[in-house]
């Protein structure tokens, strides 16, 4: 007996979710811009966690793993890495199936900096990388209300979609 395979869709969706913590003496990086704070993000790469969780979502909608995998925090070369490059890289990944954008939708929760003011530089800035128009690209940013660890300012979290499609 022969199954019914279904062929895989023109489209697909992704999500992705990164966290770090925040701590003194790093650079704070979000959407591939520096963000004047007192405090940055503590990772093996500019720990750039917006960047992080697109990624995910990217290379999850083309079922290829996740940015652990391809970028693992152990190894040399990806130390201090900047996250621009992760995107780069993984946007090459997606083509090699491809896959190319169709659109990203991403939430930033942090308590500070606000980054409402930073929100079009980034989408600027990840449409450059990705090579899609600026409309392509939604940041939204949110707070925790001051509850969990975002809200006691210890980290910074995001979350993001996306939808791939077939060239």
């Amino acid at each position: 007996m022969t199954k019914n395979i279904q062929p895989i869709p023109a489209f697909r969706i992704g999500m992705g979710y990164d966290v770090h913590k925040l701590v003194e003496g790093r650079a704070l990086y979000l959407g591939g811009i520096k963000i004047e704070h007192s405090l940055g993000l503590l990772g093996h790469s500019d720990a750039d966690v917006l960047i992080h969780a697109i990624c995910d979502a990217l290379l999850g909608a083309a079922n290829m793993r996740d940015i652990g995998y391809h970028f693992p925090d152990t190894a040399d070369d990806t130390l201090d890495m900047d996250s621009k490059i992760i995107l780069r890289k993984t946007i090459d990944l997606l083509a090699t199936k491809g896959y190319h954008v169709g659109n990203i939708d991403a939430t930033v929760c942090a308590e500070r900096p606000k980054i409402n003011p930073h929100i079009p530089a980034m989408c600027e800035c990840l449409a450059e990388i990705i090579g899609c128009d600026i409309d392509a690209v939604s940041i939204k940013a949110t707070t925790s209300e001051k509850m969990g660890f975002v809200g006691r300012e210890e980290g910074i979290a995001a979350y993001a979609v996306c939808l791939i499609t077939k060239s």
